[in-house]
């Protein structure tokens, strides 16, 4: 075996932190929670939304209705407590 030219060296040194970079950036990215939670949430919100989009395709009176009966609720909960 030859030894190792300062460039092979410098190559490897290189490399190494290449690596070592990716890996710092993993763990900073696994203990982030809060953009972990972010992320989730956006993800979650979308596919929420694809899914309320399909039914109303699907379906346009019940969303309808249901949301015209989640309304009156939010009205009539808003009235009570005002009486109270």
């Amino acid at each position: 075996m030859s030894k190792p030219t300062p460039a092979d060296i410098q190559a490897e040194i290189d490399a190494t932190r290449e690596r070592l970079g990716e890996t710092v950036d993993q763990l900073a990215a696994r203990l982030d929670v809060p953009a972990r939670t972010r992320a989730r949430l956006t993800e979650s919100a979308l596919r929420t939304r694809d899914t309320a989009v399909e039914t109303y395709r699907e379906n346009p009176p019940a969303v309808l209705g249901a949301a015209a009966a989640l309304l009156a609720s939010v009205v009539g909960i808003v009235i009570w407590r005002s009486k109270r």
